[in-house]
């Protein structure tokens, strides 16, 4: 692999491009994106420079898209015309199902392989970019057959996502989406709600810790989070219901012991969550 292509160089991109170089890749990394992201990538040594579409992928032999879903789904569309025959282009969508059907319609130079990093900031851009961000993360393939994980790109991307500490997992695209919606989604939409609900509460100074760690993730932005949504709304809507009658059985018992076990399963999910790091 001599040339990367980092399309969208905001968080996601920018920290790939300094992981890479982290991992001692030697070769061109050329940035897609607005003048202001680029300068800002450039600056933070993510990318050598930035060109427009067409003229960074013509000789890249990876293609990473990591921009918002809506905006990688129209990238897709006009990717293939220019894209170096044998190249891969792979992706850090938050939902794939969607990205994997364009991309298969759309794709044919190159091969394409769906991607999700489980990994990120409640800030964007370039400035916030961090070499070991994918350190020790989830990074999620899911290809269609298992046979596009064997073919010379693929094994080439799984060798650096291994020097760069991502931990690799295969998955179905639906299985992948029906996941992310509970562990991901989900969890956003919860510290959202959760902000949400307090916006006109007048004594916040009156709160522990325990507030401030709830609502970590409402910072984050709609904008990124307006396609996530759109693209996996069936699974969140599943992943909704059933956390709606999780709390309805605890506001039914909050004079009862039956809490006791329900306690009992958090601390147990957030024991393990913790030990995996």
């Amino acid at each position: 692999m001599q040339t990367v292509a980092i399309v969208g160089t905001g968080l996601i991109g920018a920290s790939f491009g300094l992981a890479l170089r982290n991992a001692g890749f030697q070769g061109a990394i050329v940035g897609v994106s607005s003048d202001g992201a680029i300068a800002a990538a450039v600056g933070a040594g993510a990318v050598d420079r930035g060109a427009p579409l067409a003229e960074a992928v013509a000789d890249a032999d990876l293609v990473f898209l990591s921009q918002t879903i809506g905006r990688i789904l129209d990238t897709i569309r006009h990717l293939d015309a220019h894209l170096k025959t044998g190249a891969l282009v792979t992706d850090a969508g938050s939902t794939k199902c969607e990205i994997v059907d364009h991309a298969r319609q759309s794709i044919k130079r190159a091969q394409f392989l769906g991607g999700h990093p489980m990994a990120g900031k409640e800030t964007r851009g370039a400035a916030s970019a961090d070499a070991g961000l994918f350190r020790n993360r989830t990074w999620v393939l899911t290809p269609d057959e298992p046979s596009e994980l064997e073919t010379p790109a693929a094994r080439e991307l799984r060798g650096w996502l291994d020097r760069i500490g991502a931990r690799v997992t295969v998955l179905d695209c639906d299985e992948h989406d029906r996941i992310v919606a509970q562990t991901s989604h989900l969890p956003q939409l919860a510290s959202t709600a959760l902000g949400a609900v307090l916006a006109d509460a007048k004594h916040l100074q009156v709160s522990g810790s325990g507030l401030t760690d709830m609502t970590r993730l409402a910072l984050s932005s709609y904008d990124l989070w307006r396609d996530i949504l759109a693209t996996n709304s069936d699974h969140i809507d599943r992943a909704i219901a059933a956390y709606i009658q999780e709390l309805e059985h605890i506001r039914e018992n909050l004079r009862t012991r039956q809490l006791q076990e329900e306690f009992r399963l958090g601390a147990m999910t957030a024991t393990r969550l913790r030990e995996r790091k």
